[in-house]
């Protein structure tokens, strides 16, 4: 399979569910607003592929329907003086942990700062741009949790491919399904009609390898740095080839 890190990601995310879903929603929403104005200021997501596709995670997330309509109301108002600019910063956490912070701010000069001081607590570093990013590739990443095993796993894996996924793995009844990004709401579209919800449903930065980390202060120092950068409210995705002890 792609090597993709599974289910730790979203592992992590639902067991702090309670306490971050209203920030998680916040962020989604900022990237709904974004992605109606990037897609020439259409809200119907048949016609604006980035739309669709924040749609599909929005809804894998659990946002109710009617927040997303909210929000893609809210983009297309001729009052709405939302600017955000889409950064990327990259660079290496301990141990040589590679790093990818995608954010989306109204204020460069608030942003670095932040994501450098995080680097900078946690005994990483941060990089130039590229200086990380070669070593991983975008990925259309659909995760379907059959925590109940009422999903036959051969009756899925034919449903991806003939959906036009490239790749089916299934790991303690997670099924992970990666597509080519350009792929990846057709795909998505595609499993819905069939019946499918999902877990995790996104377009991911997905390495192309990992580390794994022993020491007990790079362990420590590796979760306080992604703990920090998701709670910058400018941040929306961390990426990172750390294998940890639960993958």
């Amino acid at each position: 399979m792609s090597g993709h890190s599974k289910w730790h990601n979203i592992q992590k995310t639902k067991g702090a569910a309670d306490a971050k879903r209203s920030a998680a929603f916040t962020k989604i929403a900022k990237e709904i607003i974004v992605a109606v104005k990037e897609g020439g200021g259409s809200g119907d997501p048949a016609n604006n592929s980035r739309l669709a596709t924040v749609i599909a995670k929005a809804k894998a997330a659990n946002m109710p329907n009617d927040n997303i309509k909210r929000t893609i109301d809210k983009a297309l108002g001729a009052g709405n003086t939302d600017n955000y600019e889409a950064v990327t910063y990259e660079g290496y956490g301990p141990g040589g942990v590679a790093v990818i912070v995608e954010a989306l701010t109204d204020n460069r000069q608030r942003t670095a700062p932040e994501v450098r001081h995080a680097f900078d607590k946690c005994n990483g570093n941060l990089g130039a741009q590229g200086c990380v990013s070669w070593s991983f590739d975008r990925k259309g990443v659909i995760v379907i949790d059959n925590e109940e095993g009422e999903l036959d796993e051969d009756a899925v894996m034919m449903d991806a491919l003939d959906s036009g996924a490239d790749d089916f793995d299934c790991s303690e009844n997670i099924m992970e399904i990666t597509t080519d990004p350009d792929a990846f709401n057709d795909v998505v579209k595609a499993l819905e009609e069939k019946g499918y919800t999902f877990a995790s449903a996104q377009v991911e930065m997905v390495p192309q390898n990992y580390i794994k980390l022993t020491e007990e202060g790079d362990l420590k120092n590796m979760n306080k740095l992604i703990d920090m950068l998701e709670d910058s409210d400018d941040v929306q995705n961390v990426w990172h080839n750390w294998e940890n002890a639960e993958d």
